[in-house]
């Protein structure tokens, strides 16, 4: 069974896990209980020239790297997931800023399924503040994100405003499933949230001949 983010209410992304793993999680945090703003909208961001679309995220601090899929909204209004052959991805979410453009972009990954055991985001409430997050662009230039905080939130207190709310500079949140897991339902009850800034970029690949 798998959980799905819902816009302005409950984020999560689970599954039936059996390993005995257990991914790394923050204490829980309070959400601020602040009035959420308007669900994003799917248009591309205002100005001269779209930001480049995202293909690729790399966390050095721990040792992921991932093709990024591009994600909508589900019939039901929640965040679409990785599913299938695709399961391990991450996945930019196109409703959002594309990563170095002004706003909260938002990248989602599960934590873990029963069937392939830790998953892409597996280790994410293991981040530290200060450690980077690269994301690549379709013309080749990398963007870079220093994270700010890392925290878990109860999926009843979702922190909606704070993941989706506008911001005045790059910023990128990256969301996945964590704390406990209650087998009764077959999700973990928590996610874990984490808030990053833009620090350099854009930087330009050079081109390597094969």
């Amino acid at each position: 069974m798998v959980g799905v983010l819902l816009l302005g209410a409950v984020g999560c992304l689970g599954f039936v896990a059996t390993h005995q793993d257990q991914p790394p999680a923050p204490p829980v945090t309070e959400a601020v209980r602040i009035p959420a703003p308007p669900a994003p909208s799917a248009r591309p961001a205002l100005g001269p020239k779209p930001a480049p679309l995202p293909v690729s995220i790399a966390i050095p601090a721990l040792r992921v790297r991932s093709p990024l899929l591009h994600l909508g909204l589900a019939r039901d209004g929640s965040l679409e997931v990785p599913t299938g052959p695709v399961y391990d991805r991450a996945a930019w979410y196109r409703g959002s800023p594309a990563p170095g453009a002004t706003g909260p972009a938002v990248l989602l990954g599960h934590v873990d399924s029963a069937k392939g055991g830790p998953s892409v985001f597996f280790r994410l409430g293991g981040l530290r503040t200060g450690d980077r997050v690269m994301v690549t662009r379709a013309d080749r230039s990398t963007v870079v994100f220093v994270v700010d905080s890392v925290a878990r939130y109860p999926k009843s207190e979702f922190p909606t405003a704070l993941v989706y709310g506008n911001t005045t500079s790059p910023a990128l949140r990256l969301i996945t499933c964590g704390g406990t897991f209650d087998r009764r339902t077959g999700h973990y009850k928590d996610n874990i949230v984490v808030l990053a800034s833009l620090v350099a970029g854009p930087r330009v690949e050079p081109h390597r001949s094969v």
